[in-house]
């Protein structure tokens, strides 16, 4: 495939994830499930060039992003009150996994090697990011559950990918030490996140040189694959590099970033992470042709690998569910022998957090890379690609309507709603202008914004007290405000077509009229 074929071909994907994605939204089918189809037609389909990128190229070219985009936005408060859920799912879940998988696969093929065994176990093992991500984001859970799946989609790759370099040494030389496994294994942690909070802060005291927002955002890219690159380099987790330089740009971007940097980064963001993922499960379907490759005809694949596959997928679903309601049951009988409070999972939460284990591109890419003499490497591949597809199409296209049927109710703990926080942020401005409203020697010089945030005290203090009686009232409210601030805009884009406003004048009107609209479109859907 030429340069130029690639390109074009680059660009044909791009078309097929707008219409996967319109089809998605009017089947109300998550796009992952739609992009990960489109990508196996596309696979199959005669005339398709074969398109394959390098396993590692994958992981450095798409994880590391992903990565901080999703330690970016990770609460520090909630990470660190949950932190042991966290490492449960992200640590022992996947370590369970791992040992439940490498038992069923030597039991369904005595053939294989442990190690492989184990291998394949490590690779199947933890739940994936993107996968996650793309499916809870439109899902509604309780406050505690979403912050230990997100939390665990951000560190098991490592626990992973750590247990499956152990497997590949030991397949490979047939030597294994526990306590050696262990040890670098906290090394490795320890190390990455070391790199992840040195590249952060080093980035940060660097953005007054910058001076510039478009070179900024770029660089905020260029973190996620500094800390990765490094990381790795250094022979550490370049996943939890990743992640703490992405909490730690997250943690102080509300002092290191203006507002006008802050809503470019984020929106510029956003569209890249839609494409990052969309192109990532496009490519777990276009896989397709390469695993064909490995496993000869599909009726002598099915007959030969179709038990111990299936086999697999069922240790991999079932492991999760033993070890989420096992651990359950361990930490809430160590909290009763300690005499400590314990708050339980449910048994309807304990289900909806066994059946959101969606793997995803680093399954199929650490499959993909293992070294060609490894023993047993053409089925570890085609179980990867099995596990991936089912976990994604099966779980994820049926999570939402289990956490529908379960009834689990969105909660928010001690802290403030929206609402709350809201007027508590409208009094502290109100107290400012108090101040600040009145000259040195006592005369009032801001009267219109006095009047103007004390009716906000007002307004705030009466909807908390009355929110259902005002509810329809603040509606029309805001239907009216956007109605106004449409008008606005129609005037200006008038008077910008008769060449009555320059051009540079009518994007900087315009660009505070939307942000208008944008903070009363969010004020009138905000429960």
């Amino acid at each position: 495939m030429t340069s130029t074929n690639l390109f074009e071909f680059l660009l044909y994907i791009l078309v097929a994830i707008l219409a996967l994605e319109v089809v998605a939204r009017r089947l109300a089918l998550p796009p992952a499930v739609a992009l990960i189809a489109g990508g196996v037609v596309m696979a199959v389909l005669p005339g398709v060039p074969d398109f394959a990128i390098e396993p590692g190229l994958v992981l450095v070219l798409f994880l590391p992003p992903l990565l901080m985009e999703g330690g970016y936005f990770t609460s520090w408060h909630d990470f660190k009150r949950h932190i042991g859920g966290i490492l449960s799912l992200a640590v022992g879940a996947v370590l369970f996994t791992t040992l439940a998988v490498g038992l069923a696969a030597h039991w369904a093929m005595p053939s294989l090697p442990w190690a492989a065994c184990f291998a394949l176990g490590a690779i199947v093992s933890p739940p994936d990011a993107v996968a996650a991500r793309a499916v809870l984001e439109r899902v509604e859970l309780p406050r505690r559950l979403l912050v230990e799946l997100q939390g665990e989609s951000l560190l098991n790759d490592a626990t992973g990918l750590t247990l499956l370099q152990f497997a590949i040494v030991a397949a490979m030389t047939h030597h294994f030490s526990a306590g050696a496994a262990l040890g670098t294994f906290f090394i490795l942690a320890a190390g990455g996140g070391i790199v992840g909070v040195t590249i952060a802060w080093g980035w940060l005291k660097t953005l007054p040189l910058l001076k510039d927002s478009s070179l900024t955002i770029l660089s905020s890219f260029l973190v996620s694959w500094a800390a990765y690159i490094l990381g790795e380099g250094l022979h550490v987790s370049g996943v939890l590099a990743v992640v703490a330089a992405g909490m730690v740009v997250g943690w102080r971007q509300h002092e290191a970033f203006p507002a006008s940097l802050r809503v470019r980064i984020t929106s510029f963001w956003q569209v890249m992470v839609f494409l990052l993922e969309a192109f990532i499960f496009i490519l777990i379907g276009l896989t397709l042709r390469e695993i064909t490759r490995h496993i000869g005809s599909p009726s002598e694949a099915l007959a030969l690998y179709g038990m111990p596959v299936l086999v697999v997928i069922a240790t991999v679903i079932a492991a999760r569910f033993v070890w989420v309601y096992g651990a359950g049951l361990a930490r809430s009988g160590l909290a009763r022998l300690l005499n400590q409070p314990a708050v339980p999972f449910s048994w309807r939460s304990a289900f909806a957090v066994s059946w959101a284990g969606m793997r995803g591109v680093v399954t199929i890419a650490v499959a993909l890379a293992l070294p060609e003499a490894m023993p047993g490497r053409g089925f570890i591949i085609i179980t990867a690609f099995a596990v991936v597809f089912v976990t994604v199409i099966v779980q994820g296209t049926s999570l939402g309507r289990i956490i529908g049927l379960l009834r689990l109710r969105k909660t928010e703990g001690g802290t403030l709603s929206r609402r709350e926080a809201m007027a508590r942020v409208i009094r502290a401005q109100h107290a400012a202008i108090e101040t600040l409203a009145y000259d040195e020697s006592g005369a009032l010089v801001h009267p219109r914004l006095l009047e103007q945030f004390g009716h906000r005290v007002r307004a705030s203090q009466n909807y908390l007290d009355n929110t259902e009686a005002l509810a329809g009232a603040r509606q029309a409210h805001y239907e009216t405000l956007l109605a106004t601030i449409e008008a606005g805009r129609q005037e200006l884009l008038a008077l910008h077509r008769a060449g009555r406003v320059e051009d540079e004048l009518m994007h900087n009107l315009e660009q505070q009229l939307d942000l208008q609209e944008l903070a009363a479109d969010l004020e009138r859907s905000a429960p």
